[in-house]
């Protein structure tokens, strides 16, 4: 009796673990795929570091005039604390309305840093020019640099680029074959 009852304790010890794989991980589905998204943007509440474009100050007047706030032809709204930058993010498959994804955001003009900064609501559009996302958010930026006055620098990672966590809410799927239902053989 003991030696069946170490015999089964041993068989259990030494048998394999069974390992089991989602179907998602070893699989594709054909016509089913993730869809870049873009986006241009304007990031705000920077300290000093911002761009001094003109593309820049363009950008934030058409914003102000969205808003309803008229500026005159003559004052230029330039500010170092205003960064022009591109959006992009990977919208995944059968992606639904609501759902947040995360985003990178990267100034396109001469900002030294987006760190501190927030992204004013932004749309980011496929390919076919469909809005299929709005992005805004606060930026979590891993990179850093510091400048002494005799010119020296110092810089770690890339600090004009950032991400936003769940920074955007899909607005629209992307309609696939697989999810209408059609077969192809």
């Amino acid at each position: 009796m003991l030696k069946s009852l170490v015999l089964v304790a041993a068989s259990f010890l030494l048998s394999t673990a069974a390992v089991a794989e989602r179907l998602k991980d070893i699989s594709t589905v054909a016509g089913v795929r993730s869809n870049q998204l873009v986006g241009y943007g304007l990031v705000v509440g920077l300290d000093g570091t911002g761009d001094k474009t003109s593309f820049t100050s363009a950008t934030f007047r058409n914003m102000l005039n969205n808003f309803g706030v008229a500026i005159p032809p003559n004052i230029d709204p330039s500010s170092k604390n205003i960064a022009a930058v591109a959006i992009h993010t990977d919208l995944p498959p059968f992606a639904k309305p609501g759902q947040v994804i995360d985003v990178t955001v990267s100034a396109l003009g001469d900002a030294k840093s987006l760190r501190g900064g927030s992204l004013i609501m932004s749309p980011l559009k496929g390919a076919d020019g469909q809005i299929y996302a709005v992005a805004q958010g606060n930026l979590v930026v891993s990179g850093f640099g510091v400048e002494g006055a005799d010119g020296s620098r110092l810089s770690l990672n890339v600090p004009s680029v950032g991400r936003i966590p769940g920074g955007a809410t899909v607005e629209r799927t992307v309609p696939n074959a697989f999810a209408q239902g059609i077969v192809w053989c």
